[in-house]
């Protein structure tokens, strides 16, 4: 089964083997056409030697690139693709005020979480956006809080100020920086981290119980090490969820 999360700044493919999900592979989201993604699929399927699947599923934040998606995997597979939503996610009660304002992404990572980790929990996703997700004792989802996303903030500052270089975001030396790119680095990781857990902890004393925090994303590799709060780094949670809801959707 093929999976395929499409962010506003990368798109993941997966290609799971019932429940094992047997690789990953991340691509840059960019406009295109349902033919230009056809021979993407088709080149990493020549390329990873994949078996052609027998379905897929679609957890879509960027609406410009939903339906070439949706044409490309009915194209690849053979079937219309599922599409991660409030309706298709049956089997998760959600409490956000209008239900189908909640993200793809976000019901994704909620399902996973629930199955996988128990409950209450918080995910954060560091991607473009950094977005908060609870999901109280009980299972249900509740909302959670979005902030600018990690390097989205970092590349606003660099635009904006012109004689600040463009770091790698990688742990600096101390937090004292001696160097303009000492100062960076620690400003915008630890920055971030501290964001992270500074959230975590006000959104902890709204839930019940004590919850799992559970860090995802493009970023979390990065960012979760350095945070209090985070109990559990699972990059490929969104994929894992999209895989329980087409199950449920069969």
């Amino acid at each position: 089964m093929l999976a395929v999360d499409v962010g506003n700044s990368d798109t993941v493919v997966g290609l799971f083997a019932g429940a094992d999900l047997a690789g990953f592979w991340r691509i840059t989201s960019r406009p295109a056409t349902a033919d230009e993604l056809t021979l993407r699929l088709d080149g990493l399927s020549r390329a990873h030697r994949w078996s052609r699947p027998v379905g897929a599923v679609l957890c879509s934040v960027s609406p410009a690139l939903t339906l070439p998606w949706v044409r490309a995997l009915e194209r690849f597979t053979g079937a219309l693709p599922v599409e991660v939503s409030a309706a298709t996610a049956r089997d998760l009660p959600i409490r956000y005020h209008d239900r189908t304002a909640v993200g793809a992404d976000r019901i994704a990572n909620a399902v996973a979480a629930r199955a996988l980790y128990g409950t209450p929990a918080i995910v954060v996703d560091l991607g473009t956006a950094t977005t908060f997700d609870c999901i109280s004792a009980q299972g249900a989802y509740l909302g959670g809080a979005i902030a600018p996303g990690v390097a989205s903030s970092a590349e606003e500052l660099f635009r904006r100020a012109a004689r600040l270089p463009r770091v790698e975001l990688r742990r600096p030396a101390r937090a004292l920086g001696r160097t303009t790119e000492e100062s960076l680095q620690a400003g915008v990781l630890w920055g971030a981290a501290g964001q992270v857990d500074a959230l975590v902890r006000r959104l902890a004393l709204e839930m019940k119980g004590t919850p799992t925090v559970i860090a995802t994303g493009g970023l979390a590799t990065a960012v979760a090490p350095e945070c209090e709060t985070i109990n559990i780094v699972d990059e490929t949670l969104t994929l894992k969820g999209m895989r329980l809801i087409w199950e449920g959707a069969r």
